[in-house]
């Protein structure tokens, strides 16, 4: 019975917990409701006003487009009030759910609990023996119905395994072809007793002979294209070579280890050196030599790499050298070639940043306030070719290195830490556009630029990346936005100077200086830019330099962290396909 009063307490406190969640999240959408309700009236007031001439501010309609989009703003804060708390019910409604089915199975508890301490021994025994029937009974059915749903799936199954053996076979996994080939076991048995051949047992090892190193190393790692790789088993080459290694490990050959990871090596840079320009070939390449170096530690014999191993995995670990120094060597490999696979997608998708988050205007009605040089640009630029929204064309790129990265198996923390780093240099590259380009600081502008960048994070989160890190990257250019839109008048100095953390002051004074305010906007004051830089000289910067800076630094580098991650890979399993032609390798 504690169990369940303990999980009613818990949901207790969840439900307790959303209700407080929705009444906060309630109170920031009144806030912001009166906010824009505040702007709006502004506006209304301007609106009906004259200027000095004697003619109308809205001459060329700009407020009543300002109004509109105020209008729609507030619509869509409506709607996503009411999304929250449509989600907020249905949640209350199954915690509803599952208390109720809680406090009847408590309370059925309790009288089966008043009934044991009341009844005499044979009626208790009869209590419980009821029980019992029912409860297996439940089980029964239960277990009726997931035995037909596993007979439906066996036979499906069946259909497909015939035409997966060939597929099997070419990835370089062994297999038992006993499980396929019952029809033949049956014809086998009419026609008379089967000569059974004794099964070997292998030690997940490859033999050859010293010299050939070279040799190998050409038709596994040279001659290897990626789209003969992707049709592997992941990391396949990453295996084989190390089976090699186990093997001169064995027996027992200082010399033959040296010559061959020196081969091995010289052949990975080689490679990568040449196909410097190919993304798949550096993603097979970074996933390969982590692999390796992965493997290297799981098999190295050291207690903190074997959490994880099999008993057999742990006999197969190296008995005669510690490859500690080449291990580094590898991760160096590594790091030398997740730095190439950063720089061709930032390459690839340079040209669509500043398009995308800054130019792209997406929202309805919403002007930049500088139509002409717009219109101008535009009817010089717009071309047949150029029909992709830019925001879809960058997405589609970053979308397109993901499916690479994903197809060749790639560690999903490296994943995120190269999208980490694609969006630092999103970041920077916006941020030091928008820091020279005074026709892009207006509050519309910064409007824009926030939704812009809002498809950039749900992009994060569709492909499930580490996002509150690869966020934290663009919060520069996402400061920078808000500051646009944010009121400039002496009493908001300190919310101005707060909610820009991640901007240093000069980015900070210098986007005030360029800030061109609209037709129904006041400039902003010189007191106020003054204010603010007073506020920042409060700021503890602490030694870094970066803080000093203007622009942001596009070559800068976050320091790459490999993880260790066990294989349940049997080394004794894999097979050496015949599309890489290694036959002078031989299983042992």
């Amino acid at each position: 019975m504690m169990p369940t009063g303990t999980g009613l307490s818990k949901l207790h406190e969840q439900l307790v917990e959303m209700r407080q969640e929705l009444d906060r999240k309630t109170e920031e959408i009144i806030q912001l409701k009166g906010v824009l309700a505040n702007q709006t009236k502004n506006m209304k007031t301007l609106f009906s006003s004259k200027s000095r001439t004697g003619e109308y501010i809205n001459e060329d309609g700009e407020l009543a487009q300002a109004y509109e989009t105020q209008k729609t703003i507030n619509k869509q804060l409506e709607l996503e009030l009411q999304d929250e708390k449509a989600k907020y019910k249905a949640h209350e409604k199954e915690y509803k759910l599952e208390i109720e089915k809680l406090r009847e199975d408590n309370e059925r508890q309790q009288r089966i609990l008043s009934a044991n301490l009341t009844n005499t021994p044979q009626a208790q025994n009869e209590a419980y023996m009821h029980l019992e029937i029912t409860r297996l009974t439940t089980e029964n059915l239960q277990l009726t119905e997931r035995n037909d749903t596993l007979n439906e799936t066996v036979r499906k199954l069946k259909k497909q395994i015939k035409n997966l053996t060939k597929k099997l076979k070419d990835t370089g996994m062994d297999y038992d072809s006993s499980m396929f080939n019952n029809d033949n076991e049956i014809a086998s048995n009419i026609l008379g007793p089967n000569i059974r051949k004794k099964e070997r047992e292998y030690q997940g090892m490859f033999s050859y002979k010293f010299g050939e190193e070279n040799v190998i190393m050409k038709r596994l790692v040279i001659d290897l294209s990626p789209r003969t790789a992707i049709k592997l088993l992941p990391g396949l080459p990453a295996y084989i070579l190390f089976m090699c290694i186990r093997y001169v490990d064995h027996m027992n050959d200082e010399n033959a280890v040296k010559t061959l990871l020196s081969a091995a090596t010289s052949a990975i840079k080689k490679t990568v050196r040449k196909r410097q320009q190919d993304s798949e070939t550096l993603t097979l390449w970074l996933s390969n030599t982590n692999q390796l170096r992965n493997t290297m530690k799981q098999y190295s014999g050291e207690p903190a790499f074997q959490k994880n191993n099999t008993p057999k995995q742990n006999e197969q670990c190296l008995k005669n050298f510690d490859l500690m120094e080449y291990r580094q060597v590898f991760s160096d490999i590594a790091l030398w070639i997740f730095q190439g696979v950063v720089q061709n997608i930032e390459e690839k998708i340079h040209h669509l940043i500043v398009p995308a988050v800054l130019e792209h205007e997406e929202i309805a009605g919403m002007s930049s306030g500088f139509r002409r040089r717009t219109a101008s640009t535009t009817s010089e630029a717009s071309t047949p070719v150029a029909t992709q929204k830019p925001m879809t064309a960058l997405l589609q790129e970053l979308t397109h290195f993901y499916k690479i990265l994903a197809l060749y198996a790639v560690d999903s923390h490296l994943i995120s830490q190269i999208f980490k780093q694609v969006y630092y240099f999103i970041c920077a590259s916006s941020l030091n556009n928008l820091l020279l380009r005074k026709e892009l600081c207006n509050w519309s502008k910064g409007l824009q630029i926030r939704h812009n960048l809002s498809h950039l994070e749900m992009w994060i989160r569709e492909k499930q990346l580490d996002e509150p890190s690869i966020q934290a990257t663009l919060q520069p250019i996402i400061q920078a936005a808000h500051l646009l839109q944010a009121r400039k008048s002496d009493e908001d100095v300190n919310t101005v100077c707060d909610m820009c953390s991640a901007l240093t002051p000069l980015q900070i004074c210098k986007i005030l200086q360029l800030y061109t305010p609209v037709e129904y906007e006041e400039r902003v004051p010189v007191s106020f830019i003054s204010k603010v830089q007073q506020k920042l000289k409060e700021r503890d910067t602490g030694n870094n330099p970066a803080a000093q800076n203007l622009l942001m630094d596009v070559k800068f580098r976050y320091a790459i962290v490999f993880n260790f991650q066990s294989s349940t890979i049997c080394l004794e399993d894999i097979e050496i396909p015949e599309v890489l032609h290694l036959g002078m390798l031989t299983k042992i």
